[in-house]
């Protein structure tokens, strides 16, 4: 699912979100042969009524307000966290997340009898009820849990492995027993949530990991955390959160992960449940943004992804702009003529394994277990 909004929408000049991102993975997918108008559908922008079956409906009107005016009092920026640095007044700042908001509740409905959907555009894990926080004006990962749920999923199984906590979605579900939450994050980075001892009623597995954690370490955490606890909650649908920050070339993280490491849970996940979400989330360097996303949709949608790309899906590539970062001054040749990073190993550090066990030897313990 995505949108052409995408493609023209900025949150300015200087801002992280001011890659291409969306429209570099709908434009990779459609070279590659891998998106067919028959999988494709355009995402619908949420109506703000939609939205209040979590945003406040004062919220709503108050993003909505400040797009249409182009500015917002001071009263409304330290109410509703609008109009900051992180935040920004953008000409498209409500009908951009209110799209990538209709996607993830469209999805629910459509998984209703089973399926697979990307939304490339969602993953803004961080907003909150009643205000903005990190780049996110609307959460639509809970609005996409909240729908699956609507239309019959019980149990939920929220993965996220954006390089920053998912603050906002264990703001919604740290209390339900039905939904599970796993978390990695990279520890000590904004918003400096997600503690291991975090527990919520026994469903939230956060996991703060050190700087440049390794795929070998990833791996690690997939096999001994990830699947095991996804497995024992039995979920009805997993929402899956890959957040492309964490990857080595990303300027917001000092992750060291490669993108197989990122398709690796995916395709370990997705045989765990009927219905399968996947969405973006953070990712700040255009190349290794488009490259993950479209590998996802090659994962998701059972494509073999080649060694070398087609000159369509390169052309798509060479065309990519990082303006004012020092990583798009140079970028190596494989970043135009692969989607796949070479893999990235390296040792397990007891704070690794050592965390990891932590949280593993809890699961036996969750309430709700299915056996």
């Amino acid at each position: 699912m995505g949108s052409e909004i995408y493609r023209g929408s900025s949150y300015g000049a200087w801002h992280p979100l001011r890659v291409p991102r969306v429209s570099t993975v709908l434009d990779l997918a459609r070279s590659m042969g891998w998106l067919p108008p028959e999988r494709f559908r355009a995402s619908p922008r949420a109506k703000p009524a939609a939205l209040t079956i979590w945003h406040t409906p004062d919220y709503v009107e108050a993003l909505r307000r400040v797009e249409e005016e182009g500015a917002a009092d001071e009263a409304t920026k330290m109410r509703h966290g609008l109009g900051t640095v992180s935040n920004p007044i953008f000409p498209e700042m409500f009908r951009r997340p209110a799209t990538g908001a209709g996607a993830s509740l469209l999805a629910g409905e459509l998984l209703r009898h089973g399926g697979r959907i990307h939304n490339p555009g969602g993953g803004t894990h961080h907003g909150m009820p009643d205000r903005a926080s990190g780049f996110c004006y609307l959460n639509d990962a809970v609005l996409g849990i909240l729908s699956l749920r609507r239309n019959g999923a019980a149990r939920i199984a929220y993965i996220d492995i954006d390089a920053h906590h998912m603050d906002g979605v264990e703001h919604a579900f740290a209390e339900d027993p039905d939904t599970l939450l796993i978390s990695t994050h990279e520890e000590r980075r904004w918003p400096f949530t997600g503690a291991l001892e975090d527990r919520g009623v026994g469903q939230v597995f956060n996991l703060p990991v050190p700087r440049a954690l390794n795929d070998t370490e990833m791996a690690h955490t997939r096999d001994r955390l990830i699947l095991p606890t996804v497995e024992a909650f039995a979920p009805d649908a997993i929402v899956m959160q890959c957040g492309a920050d964490a990857v080595e070339e990303d300027p917001l993280s000092r992750l060291t992960l490669s993108n197989n490491a990122h398709w690796g849970i995916l395709s370990a996940l997705m045989p765990l449940s009927p219905r399968f979400l996947l969405l973006g989330g953070g990712g700040y360097n255009p190349w290794s943004v488009g490259r993950l996303w479209t590998g996802n949709w090659a994962v998701l949608s059972d494509q073999e992804i080649p060694d070398r790309l087609p000159p369509g899906a390169e052309a798509v590539l060479r065309n990519l702009r990082f303006e004012g970062n020092s990583r798009g001054r140079n970028p190596p040749e494989h970043w135009f003529t692969t989607l796949r990073d070479p893999a990235r190993p390296g040792p397990l550090r007891a704070e690794v394994s050592d965390r990891v066990s932590a949280l593993a030897a809890r699961v036996g313990a969750m309430p709700g277990r299915v056996l």
